[in-house]
């Protein structure tokens, strides 16, 4: 690492990619360094210093950075992953991992055999309120149940399916909290609409996890925006919702696992971005020369379950 801190590659500077310019800039000790873009604006989004390359492999295998972040279309992102690992480059993925379950497990088995690291940059598990959410589950007792709603109208992405886009927010907060992978997963669309730039498309996924323990999970991008979790304890009921003011908040069990009325009891959590905490983390993993897999194995464990709501799909 240089004495300027740590030094970044970008690969892909759309609409998330933009947000990643903006989280780095902002962090002190992190530096982008390096961008792969084709877009001939993206100069102005970075300063003088940035290396800006047409060909993602330029930055992949550059010498001069310490660590790489993918923010490109899913089916990209398994074969640039494996290029910056391959030159021993720590990276920060996107999610979903893969849209293929075979090509998940093999980019695990590359990465675990050349002794790299990969993180997953599953929005919901850098959140401040969720992770606070996981830190008080174990005095509320046992999950019952958890309810869920996440989407909103548009974007509308002909490269990501609906189910793989929304879908990975939600079962990655799932396998995260319960700490085991579901015991059976399917996906009902409820609702399915071909527009000029994709699909419009709401989906009900429900998960069963042992002692019968279910996620109803109602998921899409035809449907006002939500962001809202409601875990069911023996003793109460923890909700995150990102569109309140107060974004945890604690209420008392109710009957048959409804959703619980009422403001509920405020829980104060920190109010940093999710993608700030990610790319810290990330820095932070690159500084201390990590191998921990296992943001990767979570990250393959949710395509796993994706893969099996995809074929238990019902249309």
């Amino acid at each position: 690492m240089a004495g300027n801190g740590i030094r970044l590659g970008l690969i892909g500077a759309g609409r998330w990619g933009r947000n990643y310019i903006k989280t780095i800039a902002a962090i002190d000790g992190l530096r982008l360094a390096r961008l792969a873009s084709r877009n001939p604006e993206s100069r102005s989004l970075v300063d003088g210093k940035c290396i800006i390359s047409n060909d993602w492999k330029e930055v992949s295998e550059a010498r001069d950075i310490d660590g790489v972040i993918v923010a490109t279309p899913p089916a990209l992102h398994a074969e640039m992953t494996e290029s910056a690992v391959a030159r021993g480059r720590p990276v920060l993925v996107e999610k979903p991992l893969t849209l293929d379950l075979g090509r998940a497990r093999a980019l695990r088995r590359f990465v675990a055999e050349a002794q790299g690291f990969v993180m997953v940059e599953h929005t919901l598990l850098f959140h401040p309120a969720c992770r606070t959410l996981k830190e008080l589950a174990p005095g509320l007792g046992p999950v019952r149940a958890i309810g869920a709603e996440l989407g909103q109208r548009g974007p509308y992405r002909k490269d990501t399916p609906v189910l793989w886009d929304w879908g990975a927010h939600a079962v990655a907060f799932c396998l995260d909290l319960m700490g085991v992978p579901p015991e059976a997963a399917a996906a009902e669309c409820l609702e399915q609409r071909v527009v000029e730039d994709g699909r419009q498309e709401n989906y009900l996924l429900s998960l069963i996890f042992s002692g019968n323990v279910s996620a109803d999970i109602r998921i899409g991008n035809k449907m006002d925006k939500r962001r809202r979790f409601a875990v069911h304890f023996d003793t109460a009921v923890l909700v995150y919702d990102d569109l309140a003011a107060a974004k945890l908040t604690r209420h008392p069990p109710t009957a048959d696992f409804a959703d619980p009325e009422g403001a509920g009891e405020a829980i104060d959590v920190p109010r940093t971005p999710p993608l700030e905490v990610a790319v810290r983390e990330f820095g932070q993993a690159i500084a201390g020369k990590s191998r921990d897999l296992a943001s990767l194995d979570l990250g393959v464990a949710v395509i796993s379950v994706l893969a099996d709501c995809d074929r238990n799909s019902r249309k």
